[in-house]
């Protein structure tokens, strides 16, 4: 039997403040199956450390603490800010405050002005790849059960390090995500539980769809245990005139040719034509859509999804 779809709202901790965020995780909590935030140090898109920020691992206390049913996660945990076998316990942490509801994910970084900002080395895509792998590496041991981990890498170093307690319950989903052609789909084989990528149409995820069963048939896992989700801005509108006038700002604010390019990863129109984007995602074979928000959010198109879509969206097949 085919696993209901699944929507969450990946929600960027910046220009809120933290009673903002909270009140708007509660309300999410029992109308989605999933929220999550980033780990960025500066705002995103970049606009050089000017808008209000949080940190993400403070930031997800708050957040798996104030909510009850919806899985948390963060789209990704950037590896090199953070020695792996810190962040694993920083996770467990986390995992036991939201009662085994918390499912990380992990990425190589791309922000470079916050890398650089705060003294991080922005290192060539292929090394920042590497202290990734290294850090699954520690990670999945760590968060898998090991009563050790013993590590050697280029990067990272662990010496018979323990992590007690454990996760709350056996052990912590990993994610990863990103378009990457070769080593984002064997990480996501090797390691993890779930993929997740952001503002892409439904033709490209299902193209990153068929390299990731390549690369589970690859290792001989069944590709059908790899959970697969996608981000999808958040540009409806609740009335058909609404509609019309956020796509009417898009093309004001990008240019038509930029413009062509945000709402194809882009949820846009009447909550009726957002439902059929998603069953299009459905159909390329995604088990989680999220929306990503930006506060502040139109309240009124907010609602009309979460009243009128996200439950005509679980019905599908």
């Amino acid at each position: 039997m085919t696993t209901p779809l699944s929507l969450g709202v990946h929600v960027g901790q910046q220009n809120a403040t933290m009673a903002e965020l909270i009140t708007l995780w509660r309300h999410l909590d029992d109308k989605v199956d999933w929220i999550s935030i980033w780990d960025h140090l500066y705002e995103a898109p970049p606009a050089g450390g000017t808008t209000p920020h949080f940190e993400a691992i403070a930031t997800l206390g708050a957040l798996a603490s104030v909510t009850e049913r919806a899985r948390i996660g963060c789209l990704m945990f950037c590896v090199p800010y953070r020695n792996p076998a810190l962040l694993a316990k920083a996770c467990v942490a986390i995992d036991h405050i939201a009662e085994g509801r918390f499912e990380p994910g992990f990425g190589a970084g791309w922000h470079e002005p916050e890398f650089r900002a705060h003294g991080y080395d922005f290192a060539d895509v292929a090394t920042r790849f590497d202290m990734l792998t290294e850090g699954f590496e520690i990670i999945s041991s760590m968060l898998g059960g090991a009563e050790t981990t013993t590590f050697a890498g280029e990067h990272f170093v662990t010496d018979a390090v323990t992590c007690v307690p454990g996760p709350y319950g056996d052990s912590i989903p990993l994610w990863t995500g990103g378009t990457g052609r070769t080593r984002t789909p064997q990480n996501a084989a090797r390691f993890c539980a779930g993929w997740n990528v952001p503002y892409v149409g439904p033709d490209e995820f299902r193209r990153l769809n068929d390299r990731l069963d390549a690369a589970c048939e690859a290792i001989g896992r069944d590709p059908a245990t790899l959970q697969r989700s996608v981000n999808l801005a958040f540009h409806i509108g609740a009335t058909p005139a609404e509609a019309d006038a956020e796509l009417e700002r898009i093309r004001s604010q990008w240019g038509p040719e930029l413009a062509d390019r945000v709402t194809a990863g882009a949820l846009t129109g009447t909550p009726d034509q957002a439902l059929g984007r998603i069953a299009e995602y459905r159909a390329a074979g995604a088990d989680l859509v999220n929306i990503a928000l930006r506060l502040p959010v139109n309240t009124d198109a907010l609602e009309a999804y979460l009243a009128d879509v996200v439950p005509a969206a679980r019905r599908l097949g």
